[in-house]
């Protein structure tokens, strides 16, 4: 969960992020972000997170039908659980 967190975060941060250092390779002053377009660099993180979460919904799937079984301890070894198709 915090990876996808993280992931979010470092998308929406990323036009800011790129605006920044183009800014900052084609002039020498101190001050980076004087006159960014900060609307503009919000709405495309919002993009690019809004995106990434539709992609995360559309190619993230498992079985949709089935059912769960979790893990358990049979004769002392880990059985892994998981989605188990027929009757449980």
């Amino acid at each position: 969960m915090i990876r996808l967190l993280a992931i979010q975060i470092g998308l929406f941060l990323l036009p800011f992020l790129a605006w920044g250092l183009v800014h900052a390779l084609r002039s020498r002053e101190g001050r980076v972000f004087d006159g960014a377009p900060l609307f503009k660099l919000t709405l495309a993180g919002l993009a690019l997170t809004i995106a990434t979460f539709f992609v995360l919904v559309a190619f993230e799937g498992g079985e949709a039908d089935g059912t769960y079984v979790p893990d358990r301890f049979e004769n002392g070894h880990l059985v892994p659980g998981g989605i188990r198709r027929g009757t449980p």
